[in-house]
């Protein structure tokens, strides 16, 4: 009995790693063309919760689903933030390799810049899980904007981590392969899941 669970419980986790390199992979088909790219970044998080805890079946159907009303919901602002980080890692890798004391001024601002940004994006993912069908990009960046005040400490660890798996894979680019999507959107539900878990025992007591 006590083998079956364990091969059991190794099953499991083997699906759940399954399901994710399966959203992961479509997630990358999808983010080939630009205006695509964040709105399936959002439906990877939205969908990401059931994978991780095996609660609904079809989710390829209900990532596909996510994907449409994301793209129907923020497209624009999508191509909005694909055009500004496309800019801001310009302007970063050009005055890395600049001389000059400008060159120090301009790092100055755009590092701590960048970090912000990318706490920011994180902080939407998280809250993004657990947005409402009607929501807009106004009320997520508003509640994402509360989310990094509440949680700075640990959406800066989580843009750490998030930098540091950047660092890896422009060494290896096969890891962008496995994780361009799944690593930011594993970052952003570690986020979140403070207040998943607080909503579920917030519920349960009121039942």
């Amino acid at each position: 009995m006590e083998q079956a669970g364990r091969t059991n419980a190794v099953l499991a986790k083997l699906t759940v790693v399954g399901d994710l390199l399966m959203l992961q992979l479509a997630s990358l088909v999808l983010s080939v063309g630009i205006v695509t790219t964040f709105p399936a970044a959002f439906a990877l998080q939205r969908v990401l919760p059931d994978a991780i805890s095996q609660d609904r079946p079809q989710l390829m159907r209900r990532y596909l689903r996510e994907f449409v009303w994301a793209f129907k919901r923020f497209w624009l602002a999508g191509l909005g933030l694909y055009v500004g980080g496309a800019m801001l890692a310009f302007g970063l890798a050009f005055w890395a390799f600049t001389d000059g004391p400008v060159r120090i001024f301009a790092l100055a601002v755009l590092i701590p810049l960048t970090g912000m940004i990318l706490g920011l994006y994180l902080s939407g993912l998280a809250v993004l899980a657990d947005a409402e069908e009607d929501a807009t990009f106004k009320s997520v960046f508003r509640q994402a904007n509360l989310f990094l005040l509440r949680r700075s400490l640990a959406v800066a660890g989580a843009v750490v981590g998030l930098l540091t798996w950047f660092a890896l894979a422009s060494q290896l680019p096969t890891l962008l392969v496995i994780g361009s999507g799944l690593v930011p959107a594993l970052l952003a539900y570690w986020l979140g899941a403070p207040g998943r878990r607080t909503k579920k025992d917030s519920t349960e007591v009121s039942i």
